[in-house]
């Protein structure tokens, strides 16, 4: 394999791990088993077992941020649909991704939650973007989408364990949650 494609899989291993197992209990020695290399060059690739779950949860946020990339030609409404079919796409294409993102790992390592904490940011404000039309939100609109990010992620770790809905029905009651907030809030929020 090429340098970029065992780097790849390297990460699709790990995602696999980290996201069904506590950090401490993910074994480099596991990953390179797995993965059919020498522990040594896992550790060339990405330093310490540290590094390795950095890397991880950066690539699959970048990833994350990629699928919901917003199309600025959209109306507003086009735009959250496109972007939750773009979440949830990625969420039923690449599980074990998004559990490691969210599910664990992000309270083991301070970079990891600034990686986190920085993807959240930035879907928070692609949101505030659409619906204040680039104007500044008032700071209850931003709490409100901010808690609704969370309502977000908390839905989709749960369709991950109990797949019973598709992803049509997860959508909708995402964005008729956020729907329910803001019309609720509307007054209180001044979006458009």
């Amino acid at each position: 394999m090429d340098v970029s494609a065992r780097r790849h899989q390297l990460l699709e291993v790990g995602c696999e791990l980290f996201a069904s197992q506590p950090y401490d209990e993910v074994w480099i020695d596991h990953v390179a088993a797995r993965a059919g290399v020498s522990r040594g060059l896992l550790y060339h690739y990405f330093g310490s077992k540290r590094d390795f779950l950095r890397a991880i949860v950066e690539h699959e946020a970048a990833a994350l941020l990629a699928a919901t990339e917003p199309d600025p030609d959209l109306p507003p409404p086009e735009q959250l649909r496109a972007a939750l079919d773009g979440y949830l796409d990625y969420v039923a294409n690449h599980p074990h991704g998004y559990r490691a993102i969210y599910r664990g790992t992000a309270s083991t390592d301070a970079q990891v939650r600034t990686i986190i904490d920085n993807n959240l940011r930035q879907q928070e404000q692609r949101l505030l973007t659409a619906l204040t039309y680039g104007e500044s939100p008032s700071e209850r609109l931003r709490l409100a989408i901010h808690g609704w990010i969370a309502f977000v992620v908390a839905t989709c770790l749960d369709w991950l364990d109990n797949p019973t809905l598709d992803a049509t029905a997860i959508r909708d009651l995402c964005a008729d949650a956020l729907t329910g907030i803001l019309t609720t809030g509307n007054h209180l929020f001044r979006a458009r």
